[in-house]
């Protein structure tokens, strides 16, 4: 058994509205050392797989083909025996 962990965010060239209103908002708050906010999307699934390569390779697969937007996204993961 294995836990992945899946960080979904805005590639870079994206324009993030929703981290500019947080920042916007840390800002009137007086976080002004705030330079920057990215927000994005987490998920945490478990998954069964015979080692740690396929378990990788299976949540490449569902990640691309359900999880992300292509045109505007990009993840990255990190996978431990659960």
């Amino acid at each position: 058994m294995y836990l992945a962990k899946i960080y979904v965010t805005y590639k870079p060239s994206i324009l993030d509205p929703q981290g500019e209103v947080i920042k916007a908002a840390l800002h009137r708050l007086d976080f002004n050392t705030v330079e920057g906010v990215n927000q994005g999307k987490y998920f945490e699934i478990k998954l069964t797989a015979a080692d740690e390569v396929a378990a990788s390779e299976l949540v490449k697969a569902f990640t691309t083909e359900l999880l992300i937007n292509h045109n505007t996204e990009t993840y990255r993961f990190d996978l431990e025996e659960a």
